[in-house]
């Protein structure tokens, strides 16, 4: 067994213990290297299960909660997926291994650049990425089987949530930036939203507008 191997058997362990249990889910992040995400001073810290600076005083987050957010959003082979929030492009990498087509905004355009870049280098044709205002969705590309949101909004976004398919989920944090934030799964049903809260986490807010660096 090759010291990689290892690290691998390590991480996915670590996953496990911490209620990531979906076999597909645990296969996906087995198989796309967090290292290739994760730059300079950090590089040797990629598979810890911490989240860690990125560009733009953005973060990626920590495994654990990759899988089990991916995890809640329950995606299908034949899904097509909004990610609000590409930051390092390592969570819609992590998605494209589970769904058909996978759409993923952000509001800094560097940071889509360099997330592009890793999805050219690792192959994974079924992902666009592509510099928005992502509290405003996709339109383009509505409606969703699933969305997944990684930054904390004070509310599920209405934009967002029109653009969800009958039946489908979305993954979102809720709550002030500076307070504890819950993980909220919204499925849409036939008379409207159901709620449900999942865990407790703290992700960087979901700001309006594009990024300074524009």
């Amino acid at each position: 067994m090759t010291a990689g191997d290892e690290q691998r058997m390590r991480f996915v362990f670590a996953l496990r213990q911490r209620g990531v249990m979906e076999m597909r889910v645990l296969e996906a992040m087995e198989k796309i290297d967090r290292g290739a995400f994760v730059k300079g001073i950090f590089a040797d810290r990629a598979y810890e299960d911490m989240p860690l600076p990125i560009a733009c005083g953005q973060t990626i987050s920590q495994p654990s909660v990759v899988g089990l957010m991916t995890q809640a959003l329950a995606v299908e082979p034949r899904h097509k997926v909004l990610e609000v929030g590409t930051g390092s492009g390592y969570q819609a990498a992590v998605l494209s291994q589970l769904a058909r087509r996978v759409y993923t905004v952000d509001r800094h355009r560097r940071l889509v650049k360099e997330a592009q870049e890793v999805f050219a280098r690792l192959g994974l044709a079924n992902i666009t990425a592509l510099a928005t205002d992502g509290t405003r969705g996709f339109p383009e590309q509505a409606p969703f089987d699933r969305i997944m949101v990684t930054a904390a909004a004070e509310d599920p976004p209405g934009p967002l949530l029109s653009e969800l398919k009958p039946g489908g989920i979305m993954v979102v944090p809720v709550g002030q930036s500076d307070t504890v934030q819950s993980l909220v799964k919204v499925t849409r049903t036939e008379g409207g939203f159901d709620y449900e809260e999942l865990r407790q986490v703290r992700f960087v807010p979901l700001v309006e507008g594009m990024g300074q660096e524009n």
